[in-house]
């Protein structure tokens, strides 16, 4: 670990870990670009969407993700870059309690420009999850600039104010916009002339290892009795707590296993029974041996604003597992899912009971001709395919930025 600290000034100095002397690396570097990523997600909280695409990018691209700020009581701002595995840093500001706004903008703008200028010669891929990232790079001048759209963070819980502004600014400036799924492209597709929707992928591989299920269960889901019945994922307001506690009280022959790190809620608003088991955060390698022991997935989620344009990602996760599910009418997950039969969908707190119930007496037979259904499903799509896709259009997007606005035109006598 590498720290590149400011001692007294906004000028910040040092090397990331994997740079060697300018002169050896910099003309064997040139033509593969510099992807700067700006999250609003830790890279370490919960392996997901950016995770799965900028570990991919890493092959291709120095990969640099900049995090929002660890607060600090005391000290001056300094920049600490972590490697991880797969070649993708992760560049952490530490920032002091009580600076002021444009205190903090200057600071981090200052390490940007430096992780910019640690990459000489390189092309310059701005890649933002959040439009709040936008005051810290609109002064440099991207080959591309991308804005991958996988949540309305406008909706969510705590969202500033000035979400909207630095949004219409993002799209209005971006040479290419992904989306988390098709209702996000319906709203955005015509605030950007490059708009272009990418649902959740897969890793079928990784989560076809629950269907085999041969090792020994983990320790702390090993000593519950079935059936289970279980979710995996962030809880936050987009999970509706109220039908959690209604299930586990209909069917308390039913044990609800959770698994996953509680965030923006209180803890103490978690609904406590007996056949509810929250086990908390684990690896995503971990995810197949918890999913192998469930007999039914569940996917509570409130229908609400944080919820409205939401592609969760563990639905195909959940049908790769061969874990048959059952969920909320969540829109992205109706279509094309639950058309296709592949999930079922509850309008009610009744219905989501029954339609769990009606998955635990699947027949063999039944569960055999669903599991081929899945698989042609989502033999259709992976994150290497995604991943592929999105860096064609980010390499047309450079293309084009470079082309003269108007065709050379042939003088008279040439």
């Amino acid at each position: 670990m590498r720290e590149l600290r400011q001692p007294k000034s906004n000028v910040i100095t040092g090397r990331f870990p994997h740079n060697s002397a300018p002169s050896q690396q910099t003309r064997s570097r040139q033509a593969r670009p510099l992807l700067l990523c700006l999250s609003h997600l830790r890279w370490d909280f919960v392996w997901q969407r950016p995770q799965h695409l900028l570990s991919r990018a890493a092959a291709t691209h120095d990969v640099v993700v900049f995090e929002e700020p660890a607060w600090e009581d005391e000290g001056e701002p300094r920049l600490e870059l972590t490697g991880r595995p797969g070649g993708v840093t992760i560049a952490l500001p530490h920032l002091r309690h009580g600076m002021a706004p444009d205190e903090i903008d200057r600071a981090e703008r200052a390490m940007i420009d430096q992780i910019v200028a640690q990459h000489p010669g390189q092309p310059l891929i701005l890649w933002l999850y959040t439009p709040m990232g936008m005051p810290l790079v609109r002064h440099l001048t991207p080959a591309a600039l991308v804005y991958d759209n996988m949540d309305e963070l406008s909706a969510f819980r705590g969202a500033s104010s000035a979400m909207l502004a630095c949004e219409a600014e993002l799209l209005g400036r971006a040479d290419v916009v992904f989306t988390g799924g098709m209702s996000l492209y319906e709203v955005k597709r015509d605030r950007n002339p490059n708009v272009h929707a990418f649902p959740s992928s897969i890793e079928a591989a990784h989560f076809a290892r629950a269907r085999a299920a041969s090792g020994p269960e983990p320790v702390d889901q090993a000593g519950i009795p079935g059936p289970r019945l279980g979710f995996f994922g962030v809880v936050d307001e987009r999970i509706d707590l109220a039908l959690i506690e209604t299930v586990a009280s209909q069917r308390p022959d039913w044990q609800i296993v959770v698994i996953g790190p509680v965030a923006k809620i209180d803890g103490a608003s978690l609904p406590r029974r007996p056949n509810i088991h929250w086990l908390g955060a684990k690896p995503y390698a971990d995810l197949p041996a918890y999913l192998g022991g469930w007999d039914v997935g569940l996917m509570p989620f409130a229908l609400n604003e944080a919820t409205r344009f939401i592609s969760p990602t563990k639905t195909p996760e959940f049908l790769a597992a061969g874990v048959p599910v059952v969920s909320t009418a969540i829109r992205d997950v109706v279509r094309p899912y639950g058309e296709l039969g592949l999930v079922e969908i509850a309008g009610s707190p009744k219905e989501f009971v029954a339609r769990a119930a009606a998955l635990l007496a699947r027949s063999p037979r039944e569960t055999t001709t669903w599991l081929s259904r899945v698989d042609s499903e989502l033999a259709q799509g992976s994150w290497d395919q995604t991943w592929a896709a999105m860096a064609a259009l980010i390499e047309a997007a450079r293309a084009a930025k470079t082309k003269p606005a108007f065709p050379p035109v042939a003088l008279a006598g040439e």
